[in-house]
Formats: structure tokens, C-alpha cells, sequence
């Protein structure tokens, strides 16, 4: 997909976002508010013409923008301007996470909008000042029948924009709905808006789902008939990288022989290369045995000891740098913490079961650790300028997963925009050589189309869902360099480069 063109000769009033110029702005005055950038002007140019022209189908509008292009900022600062306009009265966001809905109220109260949160479990009904409201997926589907009637009522003779985060979370499934209750929940609550405006950094699901707020259009291929979701703004993270709204990712993968079985008297082990590993069984088999940090074969604490070296480099000239590592489970993670906590490195742990998770990550966040150790807590939404080191050691291996976590290390921070130039400075990423890894790791800065299967007779008749369709093909064998660190740079792949770990 070509990467879209942000090129259109917009400029900004002072204290407001009209993408018209006045002669009467003088350059030297003072914008209200963060500036927006060029993707986000468009946007309120494409959400103002489907405000203008509706039309059928236009109700839905679908954002795909990659990690730490500021979809955020960019929805409220769209509804401000049309708002001001006259075309929109209130918004409702909906999202998936408490932290990532309390980033939401901080981002509004910095354009001086009031996004009010509303607290279903304290049976209070949804506030009537403000122009925005707060609503979780969960809480929105536990409490969708009482909410039709009191949004109904709030909302009422209101032209009111429909903000969905994280849209891909909301599946359909018309075979089972109650299995995708927050869709269904969605869909009914948002029925009565002028516009659905859905943000997604993720613009596909593992489960072969469409997804709200997207429209699809039929298609048929080799492979037979079938949809193809099609985001209406498409901002590639090759994009944000060129403009230095985000920085590149360099990667460092490490192999190495991985064995197998239990020896026997006079017979040798049986090994097999990580990166060059075909099989699939044996491919995952390999993958769980090089995350163990005791293995023998060392290639998850020989990576642990580059990520370490790599964040001391990086702390010479971003001294408040920090490192993540997605660990697989808690006494993994417990493992890894240790570790690294024996060699003097400050070390927080987050996982679901942990009381203070939320604290610890703020404390992250403020720079009150050098590493963060997590399970699946810091992907969607965890927002880490700092961050600009991560260890990937988990068997999770889907494209979503892996390109979210990643993801954590591309965001700039203001301060730090402004003493580096274009292109920014790299995040490092540092994972064992799985070659499905690899292959993501190739192509995390371009989009790829979303495409909806038909599901097979058998699997529609018994209300299943179909298997992915995204299966890699593994790498060719690298000859016997498997004990290397395979080095990989950005944000455009090159052929893999071997170096010496």
C-alpha cells in the first residue's frame, strides 16, 4: 500500500483549527492548543465533507494510524474544530482500557473539552453537562439496555460524534452475538449518531471477524469471493517515521542451536538452528526453550546482556532512557526480574494478578525504573516516551502482539523532538530468531489490507470461526551461522545482515 500523501496545503488559524487561511493571522501569534499534524488536518477535512455530503455508508469512518501517530489528540481535535463549526454538539468515546480512558481525559482537558467518565457499577446515570461522555466496551455491553434509554434522552435533537479505540476489538459475528457482546453493544448505542469515527493502530483480527465503524467491500481473488476492510485515512508508520512524528526500530534477533530430547549413553544430542527451523512443531518447540533464561544454550540471557549493553549506549545521549521486556508468564517474568535485578538494574514487574500494576507503570513512566518486566499490560495504549529499548522474549507470536509491543518504543516526547533531528534517533528491539518473527519484523512499517474469509461449510454450520489466513513462510536456511546475532535495521528492511553477538 503506498503510503498517503499529507501534502495539502493546509495551514493553521491562530486559536483554532479552520484549515482555510486568514489574512488577518499574523505568524508570530500563538496557536490555541497542540499544533496538528498534517494526517490530522486531514482528518477534519474528510470528517467535515461526511458531514457535508452525507451520504449511504457515510456514517462510518475508519482511521488506521500507527503507534504514536496521536490518533487521540487527532479525533478530539477534530470534534473541537467541528464543534466550532456548528456540525457536531457531543462526542462519546468508547474504549477498551481504564487507563487508556483516563489518556483520553487528560488529552480532552488539554483542548479545554470536559469528557466526563461514567461509572456504571456506581449506578449514577450518565452526566448531562459536558460535551463529552466516557463508556468502557465492557461497561457499555453489561449495561447497554439501560444506557440506550439515557443516551437516548441526553443525545436527543444533538448532532453527536461516535469515537470507537481500538475499533478492532469490536467484532461481529452475526452466527454468535453474544460472543462479541462489546460489537453488538457498540452498534446499538451508536446507531443514533451523526458519524462513527473508529481508531485503530490494528487494522485486522486473528479470527477471520469484520469489526465496527469499517466498511468492506466485496472482492474476489485467487483464493475465492470475499470483503476487504478499507480505512478511509491510512497513516503507515513509514510515514510517521520520514515526518519524525515517531522513530525507527532496529532489530537485533538472536539465534542460535536449540537442543532437543534427553541424551543417552554414546548418543549426541539432537539440535536444531532458531532461524532456520522449517517445521512448524519443532519451530514453536524451539522457541519455548530459547526464552528459558537457565537454558543451556543461552540465547535468552545472551540476549538479555546486548539489550542491557544497547540501553547503556542509548542512555549516553537519552540519560532517562528505559527498557521493556515482555516476558510469558509470571514466573517467567519472576526470572527475568531477578536477573536483571542482580545486576544493579532497577526493576518493576506488572502482571493481571498484581494489585499495583497501575502504579508500578506510572512509576515507569515517570522514570522511577530502568527496566519494566510485563505480561501482555503494555501493549495497546501504554504510552513510554522514554522507552527506547525492548526484549522480546514470549512464545505469543502473532503479527498483532509482536507489532504491539514493539510499538511502545517508537512515541517522541516533546522535549525530546525538539534536540534530535530528522530521522529520530532508533528504539531497539532484541528477540530470539524466530522466523516468524523475522517476517513481521520486515514489514511492521507498511499496512497490509485486512481481508474477511468465507468460513468453511462445516466450521458456519457449527458457529466456529475459520483459521487465520496469516501464515508466513519460514526463512531459508542460514547456513551454520545459528549461533550469531542477526542483525535487521529500519524502518525499510534490507536483506538480514549476520554479525558476530
Amino acid at each position: 500500500m503506498a503510503p498517503p500523501s499529507f501534502d495539502l496545503g493546509l495551514r493553521r488559524q491562530a486559536g483554532a483549527l479552520d484549515p482555510s487561511p486568514s489574512p488577518s493571522t499574523s505568524p508570530s501569534a500563538s496557536p490555541a492548543g497542540p499544533e496538528p499534524r498534517a494526517w490530522q488536518r486531514r482528518l477534519i477535512q474528510l470528517l467535515r465533507a461526511r458531514l457535508v455530503a452525507a451520504s449511504p455508508g457515510g456514517q462510518d469512518v475508519l482511521l488506521h494510524a500507527g503507534p504514536g501517530a496521536g490518533k487521540t489528540l487527532g479525533a478530539l481535535l477534530a470534534f473541537r474544530q467541528l464543534q466550532r463549526e456548528g456540525r457536531l454538539e457531543r462526542f462519546v468515546v468508547f474504549c477498551h482500557r481504564s487507563a487508556i480512558g483516563r489518556q483520553w481525559v487528560q488529552a480532552a482537558a488539554r483542548l479545554g473539552l470536559d469528557l466526563r467518565d461514567w461509572d456504571a457499577p456506581g449506578g449514577a446515570p450518565p452526566p448531562t453537562a459536558g460535551q463529552g461522555l466516557l463508556l468502557s466496551y465492557q461497561g457499555a455491553a453489561l449495561h447497554r439496555h439501560r444506557l440506550e434509554g439515557a443516551l437516548g434522552r441526553l443525545l436527543e435533537g444533538r448532532p453527536w460524534l461516535a469515537i470507537a479505540d481500538e475499533v478492532h476489538h469490536l467484532g461481529l459475528d452475526p452466527l454468535e452475538p453474544e460472543a462479541t457482546a462489546w460489537g453488538h453493544a457498540f452498534s446499538s448505542l451508536s446507531g443514533g449518531a451523526r458519524l462513527r469515527l473508529g481508531l485503530t493502530g490494528t487494522p485486522f483480527r486473528a479470527d477471520n471477524l469484520g469489526f465496527c465503524a469499517a466498511r468492506r467491500i466485496r472482492m474476489h481473488d485467487q483464493d475465492g469471493p470475499a470483503e476487504r476492510i478499507i480505512p478511509d485515512l491510512c497513516v503507515e508508520p513509514r510515514a510517521l517515521i520520514a515526518a519524525g512524528d515517531v522513530r525507527p526500530l532496529e532489530f537485533r534477533f538472536q539465534d542460535g542451536w536449540v537442543e532437543h530430547g534427553r541424551p543417552e549413553d554414546g548418543h549426541e544430542r539432537e539440535t536444531s538452528p532458531l532461524s532456520a527451523e522449517q517445521r512448524e512443531s519443532w519451530r514453536a518447540r524451539n522457541l519455548r526453550r530459547a526464552i528459558r533464561p537457565g537454558d543451556r544454550g543461552g540465547i535468552a540471557l545472551r540476549l538479555l546482556l546486548q539489550a542491557r549493553r544497547r540501553l547503556e549506549r542509548v542512555r549516553l545521549e537519552h540519560p532517562g532512557a528505559g527498557g521493556l521486556v515482555v516476558a510469558r508468564d509470571i514466573g517467567h517474568a519472576g526470572t527475568i526480574a531477578d536477573l536483571l535485578a542482580q545486576e544493579g538494574d532497577r526493576v518493576h514487574l506488572v502482571h493481571s494478578q498484581d494489585p499495583e500494576a497501575a502504579q508500578h507503570l506510572a512509576a515507569f513512566q515517570a522514570g522511577e525504573a530502568d527496566w519494566l518486566v510485563s505480561i501482555d499490560m503494555c501493549a495497546e495504549g501504554f504510552d513510554a516516551p522514554r522507552l527506547r529499548v525492548v526484549a522480546y522474549l514470549t512464545t505469543v507470536v502473532t503479527r498483532s502482539r509482536f507489532v504491539q509491543a514493539i510499538t511502545r518504543a517508537v512515541r517522541m516526547d516533546g522535549d525530546r523532538s525538539g534536540q534530535e533531528s530528522i530521522p529520530r534517533r532508533p528504539s531497539y528491539v532484541f528477540a530470539p530468531a524466530d522466523p516468524l518473527l523475522i517476517s513481521y519484523a520486515r514489514g511492521w512499517t507498511v499496512s497490509e489490507p485486512y481481508v474477511i474469509r468465507p468460513r468453511p461449510p462445516a466450521l458456519a454450520s457449527a458457529g466456529g470461526s475459520a483459521p487465520g489466513s496469516d501464515e508466513r513462510l519460514p526463512l531459508q536456511a542460514l547456513a551454520d551461522d545459528a549461533g550469531r546475532m542477526i542483525s535487521v535495521s529500519g524502518p525499510v528492511l534490507p536483506n538480514i545482515r549476520r554479525r558476530s553477538a
